[in-house]
């Protein structure tokens, strides 16, 4: 039996699990079929009608009033647009539902909108990551259930995050975000569990009924919608000032950096020497034109050492390495 990290016996060069075994796995799009993805895009096209703007203003500005000291305005718009639809006016929805019954004649995608007839919010964190789904648990209870993966960004085991989840046509227990899926970076994971302890020990314990004290709870943690830890802002941000102040520029080098600190959470006693490392790693590697900069001067503008600037280049280039 070929293990997930053996080279590929297609002789591609590649590792069986970023190889053939991708293309063995049944996936959701094999299952769902254009039409399916096409119903979810057009409910947000074409809705709210303007009839029901005025309700969704007045909706959304009663949780920007609540919310807008701790996240971007269009992060609670979106946030707001779904807890709309979903649970203040369930109706626009399941109308929607009921007129695409109407116009569908495969039997695959009348029992697809059945199964569609409640979108549900979820809270949960990442205990298992596989090339299809994200296997997760509920904070509430002990639902577990498997989420489809929206891209091949890494994702780390440990991390929480919030959508809405319909079924996506497989299995049961398996589901796609409805739209917005937000990652809660991991230095505000402690926060999610003890209000998942507040809400079990409540007299209601209903996510439905809480999402408001949820982003509350968060806000107060320090969350401002921020995709990474500040550990791993630091780093990116260090690099990327690095480039600027260099006259430099490389997203691509910027993404690997962003993967490897999600993917590999590295512990390092100063975050500077990550950045360092990848500056080393990204001039090695030709991502950018060269720094007329010794490797001892490029470690001397991070104020680190050049032991543990080779240290995370090295770490980078093997990471990279197993990547592809």
């Amino acid at each position: 039996m070929v293990g997930r990290n053996d080279p590929c016996p297609c002789g591609s060069g590649k590792k069986y699990k970023k190889c053939c075994e991708r293309k063995q796995a049944v996936t959701v799009e094999d299952l769902l079929t254009d039409e399916m993805e096409h119903l979810l895009q057009t409910f947000y096209d074409v809705h709210p009608h303007r009839a029901d703007v005025p309700a969704f203003v007045e909706f959304a500005n009663k949780w920007k009033a609540s919310l807008n000291s701790y996240l971007p305005e269009e992060m609670i718009e979106a946030i707001a647009l779904d807890e709309f639809f979903f649970h203040e006016r369930t109706d626009i929805w399941a109308d929607y539902v009921a007129r695409q019954k109407k116009k569908q004649v495969r039997p695959s995608i009348l029992e697809l909108l059945d199964r569609w007839s409640e979108p549900r919010v979820f809270v949960g964190e990442v205990t298992a990551v596989g090339n299809t789904y994200l296997t997760a648990k509920s904070i509430i209870g002990d639902e577990t259930i498997e989420l489809w993966k929206e891209s091949d960004k890494p994702v780390p085991i440990g991390v929480h995050f919030y959508c809405f989840i319909l079924s996506d046509g497989t299995s049961e227990g398996n589901y796609l975000a409805v739209s917005s899926l937000i990652f809660i970076p991991t230095n505000h994971s402690e926060a999610v569990r003890q209000f998942a302890k507040t809400l079990a020990d409540s007299e209601n314990p209903s996510l439905k009924d809480s999402v408001m004290k949820f982003w509350i709870a968060l806000g107060e943690n320090g969350y401002t919608g921020d995709e990474f830890t500040e550990f791993e802002s630091g780093v990116i941000e260090s690099a990327e000032e690095f480039l600027k102040q260099h006259d430099r520029e490389s997203s691509a080098l910027l993404e690997v950096l962003e993967d490897f600190l999600v993917d590999e959470q590295p512990k390092a006693r100063k975050m500077l020497a990550i950045a360092a490392g990848a500056i080393r790693y990204g001039q090695e590697n030709k991502f950018f034109e060269p720094l007329n900069m010794t490797l001892k001067e490029i470690a001397e503008a991070f104020d680190v050492s050049t032991s543990s600037m080779s240290k995370y280049a090295k770490d980078l280039t093997e990471y990279a390495r197993d990547e592809n």
